[in-house]
């Protein structure tokens, strides 16, 4: 009696190791977001987006008031016609050996950078009128109609929709079962989906706490609607040992 517990506790070890599955949890995420930001200083004319907007590529986002870059133009603007009178000077004088040809020379020098910079403001007009780089939707926005845009801090940020992962971590003792291009399977179970995806990165640093390693895995979501923050399941088919 004692032989044959013995003999079926084997075959349903066996069993297990042939069949189990590995199965973790993990997060929804883009692997697509941009953090939108003003290139110049100015204050929001237009705010035509709020969180949770699906935009599409091209679709204006803000404007910025254009007060401050047509300062900027004016004053370069005046700058050169100064610069151009003193030059047309120096030409007429230099003509009559009144003034050195290294004083002349300095004055066209000064009228060629300052051509430059009206053209680099000139310029900044484009950049008044902020558009969508790629198709997504807006997940944060950090500023509103009348405030203050400055350039580098946080405006709006947009999450491609088109370009999700799945966000695991994965335990010491395990991922030894995963290398890059390893298939699994994907669920999300909120709104019922199970595809195929695979291993598309492994970061090589434990979290200390933890001791888990975090991994993306890529999968197609076809027509689906998911959400980066969606909770899901990966489950990885043990071979046997």
């Amino acid at each position: 009696m004692g032989l044959l517990r013995l003999f079926i506790v084997s075959m349903l070890v066996i069993s297990y190791s042939l069949s189990s599955e590995l199965v973790l949890s993990g997060s929804v995420v883009s692997d697509n977001q941009k953090v939108l930001t003003s290139r110049n200083m100015g204050y929001v004319k237009e705010m035509l987006v709020s969180e949770g907007d699906l935009v599409k590529k091209g679709q204006l986002l803000y404007v910025i008031d254009p007060i401050e870059v047509n300062a900027a133009e004016q004053m370069n603007q005046n700058q050169l016609d100064n610069i151009m009178t003193n030059l047309v000077r120096h030409e007429r004088l230099y003509a009559k050996g009144m003034v050195s040809k290294y004083d002349l020379e300095n004055l066209r020098l000064a009228a060629k950078n300052q051509k430059q910079m009206l053209a680099i403001s000139k310029a900044q007009d484009k950049y008044l009128r902020v558009t969508a780089p790629n198709d997504g939707i807006i997940v944060a926005k950090h500023l509103n109609e009348g405030e203050m845009a400055t350039p580098g801090m946080p405006a709006l940020v947009l999450t491609d929709l088109d370009k999700l992962k799945i966000v695991i971590e994965i335990g010491e003792s395990d991922l030894s079962l995963f290398e890059v291009g390893t298939p699994l399977k994907v669920q999300v179970p909120s709104v019922n989906f199970e595809t195929k995806g695979s291993v598309s990165a492994i970061i090589p640093a434990s979290n200390p706490m933890t001791h888990k390693f975090r991994a993306k895995v890529s999968f197609d979501k076809g027509e689906k609607m998911i959400y980066p923050g969606m909770f899901a399941r990966i489950v990885l088919k043990r071979e046997s040992r």
